[in-house]
């Protein structure tokens, strides 16, 4: 089995759905000949031509709403916005538009729309090159969020994303674009969107990561380990809809619970896992769940790894709970 790394998991899902299917179509900002600026779309131009492959202009809200269109003729685009911050210009096309059709037309018309962007910092890329925007999006009805962790997971949520009706935003962490990398399938397999995982299985504490930060969670839960605290690390994958059985399965055996997330702490996602594990299993709870999260700041540049959650950090949460 081949070793991938994220980008080029990315590139063999959208290979493989593009072979399979000829409704799918990719467009966005330098994805054609370019091969986009991660290269996630490197070599698709040679083999799918132009009118498969589609240069656009830089107009975020053009790239999207040209995607609702022709998901409603019956394409099945996957639109890539070159970085996570930039999607704000389609903002409206995205919350009104593209996640309200199956609603507002009484199930009459999907639209079958991917959005690929890299998100997250951990790269330099100062405050417009770095921004986790999740939580904006897990609260529009009608969309489903995707945020995968590794390159397995990201070929296989990507592959499922691109074969069902509903609209998805698919987040992928910038910062290990390239660092994570792990065995791929060359085949065609998919991950149901929905589910967790559990890379890591633990009886004390439980941490709850998405993204870039699961990678940080599993580090963190190593160095409790080597001071005799076992911690089990829940990857939620998908955010919309998120996994809530195997959230609260893990958190009702260990009875205490970390959520980590690079978005800043207030109204992040992380409020709205801990408000549904306690309306669930506030029984079960030894000690209040613990955020470690960004700061309600604008993303900095010379300090974002003062910023951005680390093992330590987690680790400090983690003893928290064990001493309360």
């Amino acid at each position: 089995m081949p070793v991938m790394n994220i980008i080029e998991a990315v590139r063999s899902a959208l290979q493989t759905q593009m072979r399979a299917d000829p409704r799918v179509v990719v467009l966005g900002e330098d994805i054609g000949k370019f091969g986009g600026v991660f290269r996630a779309t490197s070599g698709l131009y040679e083999e799918f031509g132009a009118d498969r492959v589609i240069d656009t202009p830089l107009a975020e809200a053009g790239i999207i709403g040209t995607a609702i269109g022709m998901a409603l003729y019956g394409l099945r685009p996957v639109p890539e916005i070159q970085f996570g911050d930039f999607i704000f210009p389609a903002f409206d096309q995205i919350v009104n538009e593209l996640a309200k059709f199956r609603y507002r037309s009484g199930g009459q018309y999907t639209c079958p729309v991917v959005i690929r962007t890299p998100v997250g910092g951990g790269i330099r890329g100062g405050h417009y090159h770095s921004q986790s925007p999740e939580a904006l999006f897990i609260h529009t009805p009608g969309l489903k969020v995707v945020a995968p962790s590794n390159p397995y997971d990201a070929k296989g949520l990507l592959l499922a994303s691109m074969r069902q009706n509903d609209p998805v935003l698919f987040m992928e962490p910038k910062r290990i674009y390239r660092a994570s990398r792990g065995e791929v399938p060359d085949g065609d397999y998919a991950i149901e969107l929905g589910v967790a995982s559990v890379p890591r299985e633990g009886t004390q504490v439980t941490v709850l990561a998405w993204s870039g930060m699961v990678s940080i969670a599993e580090e963190a839960a190593k160095k409790a380990d080597t001071a005799g605290i076992s911690v089990e690390v829940v990857d939620l994958r998908t955010l919309m809809p998120f996994d809530l059985e195997t959230i609260l399965a893990s958190v009702k055996k260990t009875g205490r619970c970390v959520v980590v997330h690079e978005a800043p702490r207030t109204c992040g996602f992380g409020a709205e896992l801990i408000a549904s594990i306690q309306e669930r299993a506030i029984e079960y709870l030894e000690a209040p769940i613990l955020r470690v999260t960004g700061l309600d700041t604008p993303f900095p540049y010379s300090l974002e790894h003062e910023y951005m959650p680390n093992a330590d950090r987690v680790l400090h949460a983690i003893r928290q709970t064990l001493e309360w």
